[in-house]
């Protein structure tokens, strides 16, 4: 990489750890610290848990189509500022309504798909998987951080100086933008027309490569947010591991864990095994959810818990690096607005919907919900290989998925 797009890519990432750390942090403390205020349910957990997702799903879109239109950095910034809001109501809040109102705010500053148009935007094409790359390490990163910072902080202030943080988190991640973060230029010009950007929103809704890269981040962050509505409370009651103390289970889970996946990075980029690779990050969650939930022993928990984050942390970082590929420069924040979309679809579904199966149904009716879609996942990958090569001027293939 040039040192343009080193410094590009590293701010970045930090920018995108930064936000991610701000929403992970909430998921292994609202299961058990959202319990103890009036009138909470595995429903309005789910919800609060959730919520955030569908405001992001429903404005991914729009803001992808207006970062191509005005540039990327002004809708980063609104988004942040947006962000921040929530975070503040949040904390304040004395209800369920109250938080649920807070992440529904923090979910319009829906700037994911922006943020990662701006790293395809200030990269070369043959650059562009290390920066993917990088990004999705930063998210890994951040995952690992919010599970340990998260319940440290909560054993201090609750939830209140949780989301008072976070807020924090949003203006010092404007700092970022403003001062770090070099300037794109506009790429989209003939995809301005209002009829040509809905055919490129048709385009990713019908292309099969991109359905299945849709299909999958769905799944993805649905298992995500559904297991935290149970697996904080597996290591509270089942385990035995006070609420205080989980970020002593989840940091060597999660160090090890980022250890784990770069074995399938490098398999999966060196030894041109990336559709093996991919089915067998799929597997990985498949195993943990089975693992997590099925078992008795303390043992086999925390090597579920492992192999979970090997699996997610893998998937998470090379989804977007095979999107980016897939797509032309000028609809890129587009396609990952339809992309960033489908994740967070699959986070409301994941919280609202299995806050719903939790409560009416039981925990095995949520985990078997996650291993089905898992396992229809796997089959997608598996059924659907393509060639690992591009035709030169072509976007490149995206392997198996």
């Amino acid at each position: 990489m040039t040192a343009q797009e080193r410094r590009s890519v590293a701010s970045l990432a930090l920018l995108y750890c930064f936000r991610m750390l701000g929403l992970f942090m909430v998921l292994p403390l609202l299961a058990l610290y959202a319990a103890d205020l009036p009138g909470s349910t595995p429903v309005l957990i789910g919800l609060a848990l959730g919520t955030y997702g569908l405001t992001q799903a429903l404005l991914q879109i729009p803001l992808g189509w207006l970062s191509d239109r005005v540039g990327r950095k002004p809708v980063i910034i609104a988004g942040l500022l947006l962000f921040a809001l929530g975070s503040v109501i949040a904390a304040l809040a004395d209800s369920m309504w109250g938080i649920i109102l807070g992440r529904t705010l923090q979910g319009a500053g829906a700037i994911a798909s922006t943020v990662l148009a701006l790293v395809a935007d200030l990269t070369r094409e043959e650059q562009r998987t290390k920066a993917m790359a990088a990004v999705g390490m930063s998210i890994g990163l951040s995952f690992a951080v919010a599970l340990v910072l998260g319940p440290v902080m909560a054993s201090f202030g609750g939830l209140p100086l949780v989301f008072w943080f976070t807020a924090a988190l949003a203006f010092i991640g404007i700092a970022i933008v403003v001062l770090l973060v070099p300037a794109a230029p506009l790429l989209a010009a003939e995809h301005s027309g209002a009829s040509a950007r809905l055919a490129l929103v048709r385009h990713s809704l019908g292309n099969a490569v991109l359905l299945r890269l849709n299909f999958g981040v769905f799944v993805l962050h649905f298992i995500l947010t559904a297991s935290f509505l149970v697996v904080p409370g597996l290591l509270e009651q089942s385990i035995g591991v006070d609420r205080a103390h989980h970020w002593m289970v989840y940091l060597p889970v999660l160090v090890l864990s980022l250890a784990g996946m770069v074995p399938l990075m490098i398999m999966a980029e060196r030894g041109g095994r990336l559709q093996q690779m991919f089915l067998l990050g799929i597997a990985l969650v498949f195993a943990a959810l089975a693992l997590l939930d099925f078992t008795s022993s303390t043992l086999l928990f925390y090597g579920g818990l492992w192999l979970f984050f090997v699996g997610f942390n893998y998937l998470e970082a090379t989804l977007p690096s095979l999107l980016s590929k897939s797509v032309s420069a000028g609809a890129k924040g587009t396609a990952m607005g339809v992309y960033s979309t489908c994740q967070f679809l699959g986070a409301f579904a994941g919280g609202a919907g299995g806050g719903w199966l939790l409560q009416h149904m039981g925990e095995y009716a949520l985990t078997g919900a996650c291993l089905l879609l898992a396992a229809l996942w796997w089959l997608l990958v598996w059924r659907a290989p393509v060639p690992l090569g591009a035709k030169q001027g072509q976007p490149s293939p995206v392997p198996g998925v």
